[in-house]
């Protein structure tokens, strides 16, 4: 533990451990006198340094425990030592009594360093502090699990005693409007809502209006989880909120409306589209969480296999040419499309996009919205771009002959193109555009490659059970029928909050367009034709590669299924 008399400062430890120079720490204890924040948070805001990394330093310089908060346990007692505002307050988690000693509590901080925060724990709990460190974020996700539920619905219930109040004092309905909307609770709710949503690495919130209850469900890797039930009469003021905060028509309850807002949460900036439907019972709100750091991935963080890698470096690496990056929404292809864009984003070119909407912004790339009100489509815009000297052009989504047609002219003129489409696999996304109307020859002439993707979980390391596969699912795994294989099944445990899986990971076909393969789409070949060919020249299929990650125990034979069931 620190000695509290012998000040230890931690823009000292950071120096000292190399994670910042001597101007770094000049100039943030300059700028820090200004914004009044604290200089860790500071730190991590201006994005010198992450949590991780200030954690790391504590750590070697004190000597203080790095704790895995991820699945913990607190026993009732231990968590039941301090309200959860004051925990919140000063960010902090008491997990256990130190062993043999229930006068020592266990207290995990972000900041190990915070006196204030451990005097006013030990005088609240009656205990002498043992401080452990974690991140602020980490800590947050283990508060939501243990108070979030409770604080929403006291929340609400506080809403709900306001609104009853003003009932009874009969105030005219415009203040009441005003009213319902500048209140806090109201504003907590959904403040928490969304904090939770991204503490649970939620990448959906659905609020739906059912006969007499307002459900909240997260969709954590791509399954809708329920995760909070209120009283329906929480839900106009509850979607006025959203409105304002989205900038939309509060008034409007009749018409489907979409807008975007842009939150803070443990000090990553999230991006938030938000559509809100009219439904029977009520308006269905809809919001889709976005990091904006996290779309660029570096490019051995996708999934792909060696082979794979090497596979869409060479497409990369195509002076011009089309690559067309297919699968179903929710698939990763933005991903995808983003990690290949940084990857060519270099100073010596002009890279141009035309999204519908703009899902992230990257430094030195000119990204271009599509606004149909001023009739700017992905065809017109696409036809000034290219008066724009651009070298890669980025096409969010082909969705017309039109936008096909400029797409493949500009990939043939000597630009690189790079767009997605809604298609099952590599080989059906020739026959699609063909059908789109754009001639074989064209095609055949501009295609460098083409990624079909889905994302499959990935089974829970800490609790995943392995059993003997059967002979269908031998069969199904592409092996003999005696053949002894072990698959794995999901089980569920508390660092995966029951539910058998944690993450998502990506399975690819990558099909790279050869001299032959050109040949074969030239003469209209069929979509079994172009599959067969690329198969025979290396690439593996969606159902090869997710069988691949049964046999080694990544995911399940269910995932398998689910993402390439009509092979």
């Amino acid at each position: 533990m620190v000695p509290k008399n012998k000040k230890i400062r931690l823009g000292d430890i950071l120096l000292q451990q190399g994670y910042i120079s001597e101007t770094q720490l000049k100039s943030a204890l300059e700028a820090q006198k200004k914004t009044k924040q604290r200089l860790g948070d500071y730190l991590i805001d201006s994005g010198i340094v992450s949590d991780k990394d200030i954690a790391h330093a504590l750590n070697i310089q004190l000597g203080i425990e790095i704790v895995e908060l991820r699945g913990i346990d607190i026993p009732d007692d231990v968590i039941s030592l301090v309200s959860g505002s004051v925990l919140r307050k000063h960010n902090v988690l008491p997990i256990a009594f130190e062993s043999g000693a229930r006068n020592t509590l266990i207290l995990v901080m972000s900041d190990p360093l915070d006196m204030v925060a451990q005097d006013d724990i030990s005088i609240i709990t009656n205990c002498f502090i043992e401080p452990r460190i974690s991140t602020a974020r980490e800590i947050n996700a283990v508060l939501d699990r243990y108070f979030g539920s409770d604080e929403t619905l006291s929340a609400a219930e506080k809403f709900s005693k306001e609104r009853a109040t003003k009932d009874h004092e009969l105030m005219p309905a415009a203040a009441d409007e005003a009213l319902d909307l500048s209140s806090a609770p109201i504003v907590q709710i959904v403040k928490s809502i969304i904090e939770q949503a991204v503490r649970s690495r939620a990448s959906d919130i659905h609020i739906e209006a059912l006969e007499k209850q307002l459900r909240v469900r997260y969709r954590i890797d791509g399954v809708l989880i329920e995760k909070m039930v209120y009283d329906i009469s929480l839900l106009p003021a509850l979607s006025a909120r959203i409105k304002i905060l989205g900038g939309m028509d509060i008034a409007e309850k009749r018409k489907p409306q979409d807008g975007r807002l842009t939150m803070t949460v443990d000090r990553s900036e999230y991006d938030i589209r938000v559509s809100v439907l009219p439904s029977y019972f009520g308006e269905k709100i809809v919001m889709r969480l976005a990091d904006k750091t996290s779309l660029a991935k570096n490019k051995s963080e996708l999934g792909m296999r060696a082979d794979e890698l090497k596979r869409f470096d060479h497409i990369l690496s195509s002076p011009n040419g089309m690559l067309l990056v297919t699968g179903p929404t929710g698939s990763g292809k933005s991903t995808t499309l983003y990690t290949a864009l940084s990857e060519l984003n270099t100073e010596a070119v002009n890279i141009i996009t035309v999204e519908d909407p703009v899902e992230a912004s990257i430094p030195g790339i000119n990204q271009v919205q599509v606004n149909p009100k001023a009739e700017l489509t992905f065809a017109t815009a696409l036809r000034s771009i290219l008066r724009q000297d651009p070298d890669i052009i980025m096409i969010g989504e082909i969705r017309d002959y039109e936008t096909a047609s400029i797409a493949v002219q500009a990939s043939i003129t000597g630009h690189f193109v790079v767009s997605t489409l809604h298609t099952n696999s590599a080989a059906a996304t020739v026959t699609r555009l063909m059908d789109m109307g754009v001639e074989s020859y064209l095609l055949a002439d501009s295609l460098a490659g083409v990624i079909a993707q889905r994302l499959v979980r990935k089974l829970c390391p800490h609790c995943k059970k392995a059993r003997s596969a059967s002979p269908e699912e031998n069969r199904m795994l592409g092996k003999d029928y005696n053949d002894q294989i072990t698959v794995y099944e999901p089980v569920g445990c508390p660092m995966c909050a029951e539910t058998g899986y944690f993450g998502r990971i990506g399975v690819y076909e990558v099909m790279e367009v050869s001299q032959n393969l050109k040949r074969i789409i030239a003469t209209k070949g069929s979509t079994a034709m172009i599959q067969n060919a690329a198969v025979s020249e290396g690439m593996k299929t969606l159902h090869a590669s997710a069988s691949e990650y049964v046999l080694d125990g990544t995911t399940s034979i269910s995932e398998m299924m689910r993402v390439s069931f009509d092979e």
